[in-house]
C-alpha cells in the first residue's frame, strides 16, 4: 500500500476525478452555514456507483472519514468537512435514469437538482411535489439525507412521502436496494425510511426512485397583511376550512424589509407586522368567489388588514418572491439560524413563548423569522450587529438556542424541522429525542457503518 492515502486512491481508481486545489477544498468543504473553516483532505467526484463503492472501501482500508456532498445548501453543517475528511461529491451523478409511466415514477441519480427533477416530471405531464426556494441548486440526494420539506408540505408532505425506493452504499461499501419501488411491502423493516433523514451517517444514496403525482389544479396566489401574531392561526384555520390550500407561508415585517432591500417589489402599501402568502386551488369562478369571500370574512373579523390577489402568473411569482427571497436576502449577513417545529395545534402557545424569549434575549439584535405555519415549522434568523465580535455573537446565540430547545421540549417539538442536526444542532439532540432513542440511533449507525467513516461528528457529539 502507498504511504499516502490519496496515492492509494489514485492507484485504485485512476479515472476518478480528484480535486486538491485550495479553492476547490474551500468550495466543496463547507455548506451554507459558513461557520467552520473547510479543511478536507481532497474532493472526490465519482461518476458511477462502482466508483462510490470503491471509495468507501478505500476509506475503510486507510481509515479516512467521508463527507457525502450534494448541493451543500444545508444550514446545519451536515456537509462540512473541517477535519481532513474526503468530500465525496455526487454532483457528476446527476442524470435521469428512467421514467415509468405505469408506476408513475422517476429514477434519478443523487446529484440531480430538484429543479431538474421538476422539469423532467413536467415533461411527462406529472409532478414531483416537494418544492422550496433552493430548488435550482439543492440535490435530490441532499433532500433525502435531510427529509427536506419546503413550501408545499401542507398539501404533499415531506420528501419521505415521495421516495419509492433507494439504492445505498453502506459504510462497508456494500450496495443495497431498499423497497424496490413497491407500493405495498410488509416484509419486515423499511430501511428506505431509515435512510431518509439520516444525514449521510448510515449510507450514501446513489440512486432514488421518486413517486410522481398529477399536476396541481389551477391555483391563485394571495398576499395578506395581518395586524398581529394571534391572527396567523385564525387566518390559517379560516382559509383551510374554506379553501383547498396548496401552501400557507408567513413572514414578518423584518423579513419583508430585507427582501425589499434585495430587489423585490412591495405589493401592499403601509407597515404591517405580519404577512402571509397562500396558494389555493381556483378551478372555476365559484372557487375564486369563495376565496374573495373568505378574504372579506377575515377582514371583517379584524384578522387581515389588507391583501392582494395575483392577477397573472408574473404577479403570482412576484408575491412568492417576497417569501422565497428571504433566505437569499439574508445570506450576506451570515445569520445564525434556528429551524424548529411543533405540532400545528401547539403553534399559538409556542409562538408567544418564543417571541417573548427572543425579545428578552436579543433586545438590540435584528431577528428575522418566517415559516410554514401550516405544518408547524418556523425559521429563526439572528443577524450579527456590526459592533459585536463573531465569537461573542455565536456564544450568545448558542445560549439562546439552549433556552429555545428547552421551550421546544416542553411543547413536544423538534430543534430541527427540515435542515437536519449536523454540527449546528447536535448539542441539542436530547431536547428532541430521549436517551433510549439516541442509544438505538447509535446502535443502528454501527450496523450500517461499523468503522464510523460516514460523516463522523454529525448528528451525535461522540462520533
Amino acid at each position: 500500500m502507498s504511504t499516502h492515502p490519496l496515492a492509494e486512491l489514485r492507484q485504485r481508481l485512476p479515472e476518478l476525478r480528484l480535486l486538491t486545489e485550495p479553492g476547490d477544498l474551500e468550495h466543496y468543504g463547507r455548506d451554507w452555514t459558513r461557520r467552520w473553516t473547510p479543511a478536507p483532505l481532497a474532493i472526490a467526484l465519482p461518476a458511477s456507483i462502482d466508483e462510490v463503492q470503491a471509495i468507501v472501501r478505500w476509506a475503510n482500508d486507510v481509515s479516512v472519514a467521508l463527507v457525502p456532498s450534494g448541493g451543500r445548501t444545508g444550514l446545519s453543517g451536515g456537509a462540512v468537512a473541517a477535519n481532513g475528511e474526503l468530500v465525496l461529491s455526487l454532483e457528476r451523478m446527476n442524470r435521469v435514469l428512467d421514467f415509468n409511466a405505469v408506476d408513475r415514477t422517476l429514477t434519478v441519480q443523487p446529484g440531480i437538482t430538484l429543479q431538474a427533477v421538476h422539469d423532467a416530471s413536467a415533461e411527462h405531464g406529472l409532478l414531483y411535489p416537494v418544492d422550496f426556494a433552493a430548488r435550482g441548486s439543492c440535490s435530490i440526494g441532499g433532500n433525502i439525507a435531510t427529509n427536506a420539506g419546503g413550501i408545499r408540505v401542507i398539501r404533499y408532505g415531506n420528501t419521505r412521502e415521495w421516495i419509492a425506493s433507494l439504492k445505498v452504499v453502506a459504510g462497508n461499501g456494500e450496495l443495497i436496494e431498499f423497497n424496490r419501488g413497491l407500493i405495498k411491502n410488509s416484509s419486515g423493516y423499511d430501511f428506505r425510511q431509515l435512510m431518509i433523514g439520516s444525514e449521510g451517517t448510515l449510507g450514501i444514496v446513489v440512486e432514488a426512485t421518486l413517486k410522481l403525482t398529477d399536476r396541481p389544479l389551477p391555483s391563485q396566489v394571495m398576499l395578506l397583511a395581518l395586524p398581529d401574531m394571534d391572527a396567523l392561526m385564525q387566518v390559517f384555520a379560516l382559509f383551510r376550512a374554506q379553501l383547498s390550500l396548496q401552501a400557507f407561508e408567513f413572514f414578518t415585517d423584518r423579513a419583508l424589509h430585507h427582501v425589499l432591500a434585495h430587489g423585490a417589489q412591495r405589493a401592499i402599501e403601509g407597515e404591517h407586522p405580519y404577512y402571509v402568502v397562500t396558494e389555493f386551488d381556483a378551478v372555476d369562478e365559484k372557487t375564486q368567489e369563495l376565496a374573495l369571500a373568505t378574504f372579506e370574512q377575515a377582514v371583517e373579523k379584524g384578522w387581515v388588514s389588507d391583501g392582494v390577489l395575483a392577477q397573472s402568473d408574473a404577479q403570482a411569482a412576484a408575491l412568492w418572491r417576497l417569501r422565497e427571497g428571504i433566505t437569499e436576502s439574508l445570506a450576506p449577513h451570515r445569520p445564525y439560524k434556528n429551524d424548529v417545529s411543533v405540532k400545528v395545534s401547539t403553534v399559538p402557545a409556542f409562538l408567544h413563548e418564543m417571541q417573548a424569549l427572543l425579545a428578552h434575549e436579543y433586545p438590540h439584535i435584528d431577528v428575522v423569522w418566517f415559516g410554514h405555519i401550516g405544518d408547524g415549522n418556523l425559521h429563526i434568523n439572528v443577524l450579527r450587529p456590526d459592533d459585536l465580535d463573531e465569537d461573542a455573537f455565536i456564544a450568545q446565540c448558542e445560549h439562546v438556542t439552549k433556552l429555545l430547545a428547552a421551550t421546544l421540549k416542553n411543547h413536544g417539538g423538534s430543534i430541527s424541522a427540515e435542515h437536519g442536526i449536523g454540527l449546528v444542532k447536535r448539542a441539542y439532540l436530547e431536547s428532541t429525542r430521549d436517551a433510549a432513542e439516541i442509544l438505538l440511533m447509535k446502535g443502528v449507525r454501527k450496523v450500517f457503518d461499523p468503522r464510523g467513516i460516514l460523516n463522523p461528528g454529525k448528528l451525535f457529539t461522540d462520533g
